[in-house]
């Protein structure tokens, strides 16, 4: 019984564990693995950036041939922005609206080889 009850608390207090892992990006983003590359969340303003690197390294990843948008999330407001490549490794877009430092922003991604995938980030 004595096993039960310490499994069971050690459960509990390991669930924060569960939530999502992020990475920090080469630039200070939140950064996760999708569709075979890591993906860098950056806002300012009403501006969204996605950084592409190489998977598990900070290696550029050219995002000519990529799609993507993102649904952004904050309260009741909801807003998705579609993202078009930009520079040589980022995929950019405007929100109608300056973004809250506590939305969530679902990322949908597309790469030029087909591969796509999707990754909500919570800032």
């Amino acid at each position: 019984m004595r096993f039960v009850v310490l499994l069971l608390a050690g459960l509990m207090l390991a669930s924060p564990v569960l939530a999502e892992d992020y990475e920090k990006g080469p630039n200070g983003g939140l950064m996760l693995d999708v569709a075979g590359i890591d993906a860098e969340l950056l806002t300012s303003g009403t501006k969204v950036t996605i950084n592409v690197f190489d998977a598990n390294k900070p290696v550029p990843v050219p995002t000519k041939g990529y799609a993507g948008a993102v649904l952004i999330v904050s309260g009741k407001a909801r807003e998705t922005v579609p993202l078009a490549p930009s520079g040589d490794n980022s995929l950019t877009g405007d929100a109608k609206g300056a973004i809250a430092s506590d939305a969530t922003v679902t990322l949908t991604i597309r790469t030029a080889e087909g591969k796509s995938g999707q990754v909500k980030f919570k800032k």
